[in-house]
């Protein structure tokens, strides 16, 4: 039997897999190609290669700090409340007391007091912000920092939410050191926590939404620092301020060189509360 029009087309094979016929082809690109190979798309079916390009091609969104948004839990919160936990365990195991804890080696060694700061025990600008005089002490402010970490790390990404934590830690420690006599004993993370909560308006300004959601929790907080007895007011305000210029160091940044300039700034402000707590430590000289 002839065929006027020629012998009958080779059926088309799948271009990643010539072995195989297919009657389909890829709605993007055009190609042949077997259903192993093909994905649903909006409009048909598409080859494995359109999807991995198309991928490639759509820019992944960005935070107002220039952060990938994050997925998870907060790694960085969840370290930070696990290092404080492990800390106040230690001091409960050397104090043998949970009520106690400030008789501990632990909290000896590492509180801050600007005295032995000044004759050459800087580690306790740092040291201090993990340990905590009590039990409630310690849950409040895990509390906090939990729901501000879970808050604001999505938002600012990893090492900008920890490098705002520390400067706001040491933005805290250096107002002590200004301010309180040699022999003052200060301990606790909520310089830091303050910090975060500096760093959430500077956020919802940034955001242009409104402060209402965080203004009355600064508000009460300052009252409590200042109306109950034992509570370092000096300490959370410079933690506050610490950590709302950190923040708007990285938030503020142009997009052109963004990540570059925000190590920078928070650097220099890293060093700027560094210089400060000298500058309280030279007073007892």
């Amino acid at each position: 039997m002839t065929h006027p029009a020629g012998p009958p087309a080779a059926p088309a094979v799948c271009v990643r897999h010539p072995d195989r016929p297919t009657g389909l082809s890829c709605t993007r690109c055009g190609r042949p190609a077997c259903p192993e190979c093909l994905r649903e798309a909006a409009v048909g079916y598409q080859c494995v290669d359109c999807v991995a390009e198309g991928r490639r091609s759509v820019r992944t969104g960005t935070t107002v700090a220039g952060a990938r948004p994050a997925r998870g839990r907060p790694r960085v919160t969840a370290a930070l409340i696990g290092l404080n936990l492990l800390v106040f365990a230690g001091c409960i195991v050397q104090a043998r007391s949970i009520m106690g804890v400030t008789g501990s080696e632990l909290f000896y060694r590492f509180a801050l007091v600007p005295g032995f700061v000044a004759e050459g025990e800087w580690w306790r600008v740092v040291t201090s912000g993990f340990l905590h005089f009590g039990l409630v002490h310690i849950a409040l402010n895990m509390l906090a920092l939990w729901m501000l970490g879970v808050q604001l790390e999505p938002v600012l990404g990893r090492w900008r939410f920890l490098a705002i934590y520390l400067i706001s830690l040491v933005g805290a420690s250096a107002a002590c050191m200004l301010f309180y006599p040699a022999g003052g004993v200060v301990a606790g993370a909520s310089g830091a926590v303050f910090g975060l909560l500096g760093a959430f308006l500077v956020v919802l300004i940034r955001m242009r939404l409104p402060v209402s959601v965080i203004l009355p929790t600064i508000l009460i907080n300052i009252v409590i620092s200042v109306v109950v007895p034992g509570i370092s007011l000096i300490a959370h305000l410079g933690g506050a301020l610490a950590g709302a210029a950190a923040t708007a160091a990285v938030v503020y940044t142009p997009r052109s060189g963004r990540t570059a300039l925000q190590a920078a700034l928070l650097g220099g402000l890293g060093g700027l509360v560094v210089v400060l707590s000298v500058l309280g430590a030279a007073r007892f000289f």
